[in-house]
């Protein structure tokens, strides 16, 4: 039996995408449209789109599996990202 994770997209920024942690003023995506402030908790999810795990594994990574809310809202924040270019799924 295979593996999921090894059929299923993995995530990844998308080209020129690049996430920073100045030393000051808070992490930033830097974008072909500019630079994006993050809080910390974009940012730990978007370091983690390294293009090795599937959204499901940085669901988990992120939320654990006994906060269901956390869940919802990573999975959300995961879809937005797409949905704005920053991500891909390959």
């Amino acid at each position: 039996m295979r593996a999921k994770s090894s059929t299923r997209p993995k995530v990844r920024l998308a080209p020129a995408h690049r996430l920073q942690r100045p030393a000051a003023g808070g992490p930033v995506l830097l974008t072909r449209a500019g630079p994006v402030r993050l809080n910390a908790t974009a940012a730990a999810i978007l370091a983690l789109c390294d293009g090795s795990r599937t959204r499901a594994e940085i669901v988990t990574r992120v939320a654990g599996t006994d906060d269901p809310l956390l869940a919802s809202d990573v999975r959300a924040f995961l879809e937005a990202a797409r949905r704005s270019g920053w991500v891909l799924e390959r």
